[in-house]
């Protein structure tokens, strides 16, 4: 990732649906422009995180795997 997000979320270890629930209550957490670093070891969060971003409106920066680790870099948009 290219600068430090804001925040980091570490869902590694955690199956479905609880890496999606906690990203939902964290993203609540911050400030709308702020960026959120996922960390996750669970396969369905390739399809899971972006399908969120998408229905929730938040941008979804970057994703990528590194060996058994999925990395999401989002961005909080405002809520309509």
């Amino acid at each position: 990732m290219d600068k430090d997000p804001d925040h980091v979320l570490d869902a590694t270890g955690l199956l479905c649906p609880e890496p999606v629930m906690l990203l939902h209550n964290r993203i609540r957490d911050i400030a709308v422009g702020e960026t959120l670093h996922v960390v996750a070891t669970d396969p369905s969060t390739e399809r899971d995180i972006p399908k969120f971003c998408t229905f929730l409106g938040h941008e979804l920066l970057r994703q990528a795997r590194v060996e058994d680790e999925f990395h999401y870099l989002l961005r909080k948009q405002a809520a309509d």
